[in-house]
């Protein structure tokens, strides 16, 4: 109690900081303390939302690679599936032996002749000189590594209609493009807490509706309805927790909530879809902790900064009291006073900005490259992400063991960023992430098809989960404040063209079984390199105006290692301002709200 009490009278004495923004205020209600931690907590279902989201389709739509043309006439013979392979199926024709996950005998061909009489002559087995034509009635698949038929395998997207799955898929990102629209309106013009009950209840009737679709159109559309609530449903939380958190704890928030929380629940979906073994009980099941939502308004606090940003400081002022009752503090009426001063002076000088759209990023040259790289580099790296979670189904029959294995690769990515991004910074890092991801991704090539192909494309996808992760606070420290949350909705809008066009990669197997790694191999390299085209953004000052963002980083060495060097880049003039580190940390297309200025 005395040390409490100490503290206080410390930091609330003569000598303290001026408190010019949000960062200021921090201290003084806990930077990190109970109520933060309980959100922290809150972040679990809403983070099994997330991944459950993102994944769930992969397995609604699972399709096993054995599967023939049904033959009818032989259902009355007491065949075994064998046989009637043996009878009625030619073999697979040199394409489609080459094709990843090919098997010996045709999919998609049967022999044109009369199976009745041959059975009746003793026939057992074909001769290779048959005429054959594709399948007239329907597909016989065989369920002993994935047991259950999927939407996909129950209305046959199979063959010529394979493109069916992936363009279901398409519609789900789709739609999250119209949802961070739609959402996005809601939370600027109405708050945070109705975006997130209204964009995760969006997504709970829509997944339980994909559970009595019958077409391919109805389940697009569902999807596609599902869709608007991926990111938002759970970015939205994510970003008002992060918002109330110190800057020295944002980096291990962040990356430890995805780390935790997502590694578990995309490591458990596919346990989940195994035991239920239904494609629609699984939709209705993977919805239920999106219901986590409705209670939101009585658990999750609103966003202070986005009060302010409408003029709402008295509101801003009440949640912060509502944080220092629960971490147990005691602010003198004067802090809060100096604070509110503090803002509304600051939004009265910052209507200017009000001024600024996202094209004013390209009218400074240097800028200008900038953000094209920054577009570039999370388009390229959200398409390798997407490219080894659905070519993970090529790699192995049990698909739900590998699968699970990739997934948890989330967890040392997080802690790995947790210990090292903040000493050795975002671009040597995201550059190494990337460059093992490729490295990797050509080794699989190289060897033996089963476990060690899957082990190194699992390595592979460790690489690429680091860079997501820090590429999505890259772009948000290194645009300028006044265009900044903009920037980062374009940069994630753009996102989401990958998201649609990333399941399409497993199809390059039919050109080449080996061209989808090195495909995702040379992706890599190219995101590894573009990381070191941009400037170092830790422990740097963050830029406000244009002509800053067009400045960031010119005076940086290009083999500047912030962990190994006390080069000139780390002079004082550089160095960040007192809590703003990470202080632009935004993983969404949601935020409005500048944390650097409030």
């Amino acid at each position: 109690m005395t040390v409490a009490v100490e503290t206080s009278k410390s930091e609330e004495g003569e000598g303290r900081k001026k408190i010019e923004n949000f960062d200021d205020i921090l201290p003084y209600i806990g930077e990190a303390g109970r109520y933060q931690w309980l959100l922290f907590l809150l972040l679990l279902p809403f983070t099994f939302v997330y991944a459950f989201l993102y994944f769930t389709q992969f397995f609604l739509t699972l399709t096993p690679e054995q599967h023939w043309c049904t033959v009818p006439e032989l259902d009355g013979w007491n065949l075994t599936d064998a046989e009637k392979i043996a009878l009625s199926i030619p073999m697979a024709s040199e394409e489609e032996l080459k094709m990843e996950g090919a098997t010996p005998f045709s999919k998609c061909q049967v022999y044109a002749v009369n199976f009745t009489e041959l059975l009746e002559a003793g026939v057992r087995t074909a001769d290779p000189s048959w005429p054959f034509r594709p399948c007239q009635h329907g597909w016989t698949f065989n369920y002993t590594m994935i047991p259950y038929a999927s939407i996909a395998a129950q209305l046959e997207w199979v063959c010529d209609k394979t493109f069916l799955s992936s363009a279901a898929q398409s519609a789900f990102f789709v739609g999250s493009i119209i949802g961070g629209f739609i959402f996005g309106y809601i939370a600027d013009h109405y708050g945070r807490i109705p975006a997130l009950v209204s964009c995760n209840a969006v997504g709970f009737f829509a997944s339980v509706g994909t559970a009595f679709c019958n077409s391919f159109w109805s389940f697009c559309l569902c999807r596609l309805i599902v869709g608007t609530s991926f990111d938002n449903c759970f970015n939205i939380l994510f970003i008002v927790i992060i918002e109330y958190v110190g800057p020295k704890y944002r980096t291990l928030i962040a990356n430890m909530s995805f780390g935790i929380y997502f590694a578990i629940a995309a490591s458990l979906l596919p346990w989940i879809a195994y035991w239920i073994a239904d494609w629609r009980i699984l939709s209705v099941v993977t919805a239920i902790p999106l219901v986590a939502a409705f209670a939101g308004p009585w658990l999750v606090p609103e966003s202070a900064r986005w009060y302010i940003t409408i003029g709402r400081t008295d509101k801003a002022i009440e949640m912060l009291k509502r944080f220092e009752k629960m971490n147990g503090k005691n602010i003198k009426q004067e802090i809060y006073d100096e604070f509110e001063k503090s803002v509304n002076s600051m939004m009265a000088s910052d209507k200017s900005h009000k001024q600024y759209t996202v094209l004013d990023l390209f009218r400074k040259a240097r800028l200008a490259r900038i953000t094209v790289i920054l577009v570039l580099y999370w388009l390229l790296i959200i398409l390798v992400f997407d490219g080894h979670v659905w070519n993970m189904k090529l790699l192995d029959p049990d698909v739900f063991m590998s699968f699970s294995l990739a997934a948890l690769t989330e967890l040392p990515a997080a802690v790995l960023l947790a210990i090292f991004l903040d000493r050795w910074g975002r671009r040597w890092m995201g550059f190494l992430s990337m460059f093992i991801c490729g490295i990797f991704s050509f080794i699989a090539l190289a060897t033996p098809k089963g476990p060690p192909t899957v082990a190194m494309a699992i390595l592979a996808r460790l690489g690429v989960n680091i860079a997501a992760n820090i590429g999505f606070q890259y772009a948000a420290e290194m645009l300028p404040t006044v265009v900044r949350a903009q920037g980062v909705s374009l940069i994630h809008l753009i996102g989401y063209f990958a998201h649609i066009i990333g399941p399409y990669v497993i199809y390059l197997a039919d050109i080449s079984a080996e061209l989808p790694l090195a495909v995702l191999g040379v992706l890599s390299i190219m995101v590894a390199v573009l990381t070191l085209t941009l400037p170092e953004t830790m422990d740097q000052e963050l830029p406000q105006t244009l002509q800053e963002g067009n400045d960031f980083g010119k005076e940086q060495n290009f083999w500047w290692f912030p962990c190994l060097s006390r080069s000139p880049e780390k002079r004082k003039k550089y160095r960040h301002k007192l809590g703003a580190t990470n202080a632009g940390f935004n993983p969404g297309s949601l935020q409005r709200i500048d944390s650097t200025r409030l």
